[in-house]
């Protein structure tokens, strides 16, 4: 045998050896430091006219032969309310600095046809408006949140839609919300001023944007106790000078930034991949970590107090669509992987949530990464809705600092720490745990120190699978979902914790906790 052959066989064998160890990771909760709250919007959600979201997805009409609730879809609703959604993104992404809000409304035989330029150029015939929308929020229980026409709209637009949805007095505007059926005002508290203004948003420059931030906000005015919190067009990723520059020349004017950023990986679809797949798309949604370092300390310059929020308002993977669907309508299925990175990201907002307050993850129906699928009367739940439902424990909750140590992922001589985590405590003294190993084929032992708390009861839950593409479809819709998990054993105040490889875990702990400072955030 040559030696070269030689070299290449002990180094796959090697390879292979490392594969089926166990790799360790240590972990440090100090319960006693908890500061800051992890505010319940960062679990949010996004919902544009695209593809089937909207039509087909939330809406189906009352005169449907799909159960419907005046013609939002019942299933939906019923699938949405377990996971306790708190506030939603609607209409946009890129429609909405194309839609008018007065099309909308009224009777809906009488609302104009438009065309969607942004997504396929189909036909909407704006039978969800802002009505059914905030009907829609009332159903599932969240808080709405607009996205606001910069880029094709006016001043007056943007501040009569605010009146009509906010405004409890007499006047023009409120005595057309009356003629359509609707007395009261509803009082929508988040307001986007434009969406990707850098973008399909206008193409602006940022110091033209924060124009445009200091002068539309102006007139989106306080009515009683509706205050707008107004949340700016933030970076696409790595855009640092547009941060910069929005803080600096409006951040005095505004609530939130926004920050958007996917994971990419559009020349496959969702379930054709291998484990150089998977590590990609591990690797890009780590990322989102040094993206909310630098933009928060950009933030810190001119806001050291933190009022300002950071919207992570899009966020999730992105790839090629579903062989023989509309390419426009940005429909794929959703896999262990996507479960998998959906935790990673709620993981680092929990960590980074002094700054991060609102987070929404694109999207909730049918386009991009979604919680739930639908295809005539059909639905089911994704991998990526299971971890919303794990994770909705953290909501309100008092974050604990962790400090990690962890194992190594390594793929083709690169590496990731193979365990992520965040911890809380809620308003019972619970303490809910929860974790990532993102390495698909190699377990990791992990002893988690409890500072600060007293456990004397454990329980687990986890969600993994034994295949990286493994998906619900109509045929087999429990492919993955959530079971019981209890390969954990506590030490006194050692908790040793064997988690199975692509897998999400969390544990609740019982017991008491130290004391711990409580600091509130702006954002409710």
């Amino acid at each position: 045998m040559k030696r070269t052959s030689l070299f290449i066989l002990l180094v796959v064998i090697s390879q292979c050896s490392l594969k089926a160890q166990t790799n360790r990771t240590k972990i440090t909760l100090d319960a006693s430091a908890r500061e800051y709250k992890i505010n319940r919007n960062i679990y949010g959600q996004f919902s544009e006219d695209l593809g089937r979201c909207i039509y087909g997805g939330i809406w189906v009409g009352p005169n449907s032969s799909i159960p419907n609730i005046d013609g939002i879809r019942k299933d939906i609703v019923e699938a949405l309310r377990k996971i306790d959604v708190p506030v939603l993104r609607w209409p946009g992404g890129c429609f909405a600095d194309g839609y008018h809000w007065k099309d909308g409304i009224g009777p809906r035989s009488k609302r104009p046809k438009t065309i969607n330029s942004d997504w396929g150029g189909v036909t909407d015939d704006n039978a969800f408006g802002t009505a059914e929308f905030l009907e829609f929020c009332r159903l599932i229980g969240c808080q709405p949140y607009f996205t606001g026409n910069l880029g094709s709209g006016t001043v007056k637009e943007l501040s009569q839609w605010v009146e009509y949805v906010n405004l409890d007095n007499v006047s023009q505007i409120t005595d057309l919300r009356k003629k359509n059926g609707r007395g009261e005002p509803w009082g929508v508290k988040y307001w986007g001023l434009g969406n990707e203004s850098w973008g399909c948003g206008g193409h602006m420059p940022p110091e033209y944007y924060a124009y445009f931030v200091r002068r539309y906000g102006t007139f989106m005015h306080t009515y009683g106790k509706y205050k707008p919190f107004k949340i700016a067009a933030g970076p696409g990723g790595g855009d640092y000078n547009w941060t910069n520059i929005i803080m600096k020349n409006a951040g005095r004017y505004i609530d939130g930034l926004s920050l958007h950023y996917y994971s990419w990986a559009n020349q496959k679809t969702a379930t054709d991949f291998d484990e150089s797949g998977w590590f990609d798309i591990m690797k890009k949604t780590l990322e989102m970590n040094e993206l909310i370092e630098k933009h928060s300390a950009i933030m810190d310059k001119y806001d050291p107090d933190k009022r300002v929020a950071l919207v992570v308002d899009e966020w999730g993977t992105w790839y090629k669509v579903e062989p023989g669907t509309n390419p426009h309508f940005l429909y794929q299925q959703n896999t262990m992987r996507d479960a998998v990175a959906a935790a990673c990201n709620l993981n680092i907002f929990n960590n980074h949530c002094d700054r991060v307050r609102m987070a929404c993850i694109a999207q909730m129906v049918n386009v991009l990464q979604a919680m739930v699928l639908t295809k005539g009367e059909k639905m089911i739940l994704t991998p990526t809705y299971y971890v919303f439902d794990l994770y909705r424990v953290h909501q309100d909750a008092m974050m604990v600092p962790v400090k990690i140590s962890s194992g190594n992922y390594v793929f083709r001589g690169d590496t990731l720490a193979a365990i992520n985590c965040s911890a809380s405590i809620d308003s019972t003294g619970k303490m809910h745990i929860s974790f990532v190993n993102i390495d698909p084929d190699v377990s990791e032992n992990t002893t988690i120190s409890l500072e600060g708390f007293r456990a004397d009861g454990i329980a687990g839950k986890i969600l993994t699978a034994d295949k990286m593409n493994a998906h619900n479809t109509l045929k087999d819709s429990d492919s993955v979902k959530p079971g019981k998990f209890s390969a954990f054993s506590l030490k006194g105040n050692d908790l040793e914790v064997d988690m199975p490889p692509m897998s999400v875990i969390v544990l609740e702990l019982r017991g008491k906790a130290g004391a711990a400072v409580e600091q509130g955030n702006p954002v409710r």
